[in-house]
């Protein structure tokens, strides 16, 4: 196969180099509104939804662009989608003949994966927004879908793209308010749980044209000339942000290392390297030397790249603002067309988030050469995804459910490690048993922090969970939990934590490990166990204090053998 030469792309629109007419109050003002407008997407949605998926564990991405599609806000939901929607829009808009063609109350659907950064079940759903006739901007939502007519609700095992769902490349579902009908029997046929994907479609939908009114409101509000000025002060605050924090690193170029379990479809592990690039207050992700294009799933289309980039770097560098295009200016990313983290079509990339998840650990353990102590070692490394699905007994009726789990976190130089999704989902959460119990066959016979799970040092590293689900029908599951093979380092000498696993116990008590599978059948009576990995510790453990190892004691955090081993000292 020929090899692409590397390619540089931009991770935010340049600034404009205008001086600003706007003062800072105002702007500041213009700022949260936008914010807000956001948030008011993300409330419209969760109210509407019909899927746990969706208003429980906030698996989705709403985003308001301005006409150059460059990111005005972006509430908080998942991290891992930062940004990606500019491309779906781009790519949608420019599928049914580019922003001329666009009508007030149109919206489009779009999943094609190399175009979303995502599998197709993440479908976006975008409302262009007009203003007194003028194209303002756009509104738009991705959300994961139940299911979508790939080979399986959801696969660890696909060997190309088509595989992986039913691809809809930028349709209108409405047309100037009015319902696609053809393109809504499209949908409903094409789902295994046709109520639901139709209820959250309509929930997205709803959404968008929230936010379409709301940005509106703001432009309203301050006059289309102000707004705008606010706009460019505002990207250019952000872009100062980011590149103060990189000013004050030392220039050089750093290179951390991952590694994948598999590809879904061997055993083989796939090690990877990614360089960090400081120069003054420019930093640069270079993926050029990753492994080339996987046959199993675990390839990362460009946009979900970039986007892991800037989350790695927003989170690190932005000081908890809420990201918006500024903060993505100082970014640059190389990466290889067919290789694993710029995949070219037709390879499969259902499993597109778990390499992008641990391009975020890989970067900051890049990071960490360039910035000792500013950075946290790595987590348990994974969402250790389930996705659930079956036939009702009673009616014969579909279903399906699933969630992430939380990870231990790694411990920093300042504090222990705490027990949450990954960074790259900060701000989702997984399903309450009692949803869980209320809708699915299952209950959840066990849920706990895991004893001894997190890495011993200085400071510790965050547990993670024991989550046992026990079937009372017969349930097909995918499980999708990385990093079983490898667990979470821990830095300056901090000990690893416990690595992810998943294991099915069967009736007659016989088990079966399965960290990444696909239509696994669970029968009734039969308990899937989900075993978390948690946090690298920090520090040499002999530096724990008596006091927080007695505390980790009382609290159940290790257990006395654990203490014994790693803190003799405080024994």
């Amino acid at each position: 196969m020929r090899r692409h030469d590397p390619v540089t792309h931009l991770a935010g629109v340049p600034g404009t180099g205008q001086s600003h007419t706007v003062d800072p109050i105002t702007t500041e003002v213009v700022r949260h509104a936008l914010n807000s407008a956001a948030n008011q997407m993300k409330r419209a949605l969760i109210r509407t939804a019909f899927s746990p998926i969706i208003y429980e564990v906030l698996d989705f991405a709403v985003a308001i662009y301005d006409a150059e599609l460059r990111m005005l806000s972006q509430a908080p939901s998942l991290p891992i989608f930062m940004g990606t929607l500019n491309f779906a829009v781009r790519e949608a808009v420019r599928n049914i003949g580019g922003p001329a063609a666009l009508s007030d109350g149109d919206i489009l659907m779009y999943n094609w994966p190399y175009g979303s950064g995502s599998h197709p079940q993440d479908m976006v759903i975008i409302a262009p927004v007009f203003f007194e006739g003028e194209l303002i901007g756009y509104a738009v939502i991705k959300g994961h879908w139940l299911d979508i007519a790939a080979k399986d609700p959801y696969c660890t095992d696909t060997t190309d793209v088509f595989q992986e769902g039913t691809v809809f490349p930028g349709v209108r579902i409405y047309r100037k308010g009015k319902l696609n009908e053809d393109i809504h029997r499209m949908v409903v046929a094409n789902s295994r749980v046709p109520q639901a994907v139709c209820g959250d479609l309509e929930a997205q939908v709803t959404g968008c044209r929230v936010g379409a009114r709301s940005l509106i409101d703001v432009v309203r509000r301050f006059g289309l000339d102000v707004y705008r000025a606010a706009v460019e002060r505002i990207f250019d605050h952000g872009e100062t942000i980011i590149r103060s924090f990189f000013e004050k690193l030392p220039d050089g170029r750093y290179v951390g290392s991952g590694a994948m379990d598999n590809d879904g479809i061997g055993d083989a592990q796939i090690p990877f390297e990614i360089a960090v690039e400081i120069k003054g207050s420019d930093v640069v992700i270079d993926f050029s030397e990753v492994p080339d294009a996987q046959g199993g799933p675990v390839n990362s289309p460009l946009p979900s790249t970039i986007a892991a980039s800037r989350v790695a770097i927003s989170m690190l560098a932005g000081y908890g603002e809420a990201p918006h295009e500024g903060h993505f200016r100082p970014i640059k990313v190389i990466t290889r067309p067919g290789s694993m983290f710029d995949p070219l079509p037709p390879a499969p990339c259902f499993l597109y988030g778990w390499p992008a998840l641990q391009a975020i650990e890989v970067i900051y353990n890049a990071i960490a050469d360039a910035l000792p102590g500013g950075v946290p070692a790595c987590s348990g490394g994974c969402i250790c995804a389930v996705v659930l699905w079956g036939t009702r007994e009673a009616t014969g009726e579909a279903w399906a459910d699933g969630a992430p789990h939380p990870a231990g976190q790694g411990a920093w130089a300042s504090g222990d490690g705490g027990t949450m999704l990954h960074i790259a989902e900060s701000a989702t959460r997984f399903t309450p048993a009692e949803v869980w119990e209320a809708r699915n066959p299952f209950v959840v016979s066990r849920l706990a922090l895991a004893q001894d799970s997190g890495g011993a040092g200085r400071h510790r590293g965050g547990p993670g969970l024991d989550l046992f689900i026990r079937m009372t029908e017969d349930t097909f599951i995918t499980t999708v939990f990385e990093r079983s093979k490898t667990p979470g380092w821990g830095l300056e000498g901090g000990q690893t934590g416990r690595a992810n696993n998943a294991v099915v116990v069967m009736p007659d008590g016989t088990e079966h490990t399965v960290p990444k599978i696909t239509h696994f059948l669970v029968p009734k009576g039969g308990e899937l166990r989900m075993h978390t990995g948690g946090g690298g510790g920090y520090g040499d453990p002999s530096e724990r204090t008596v006091e927080d190892v007695r505390n980790d004691l009382a609290d159940g955090y290790i257990s006395a053998d654990f203490a014994m081993k790693a803190y003799p000292h405080a024994v």
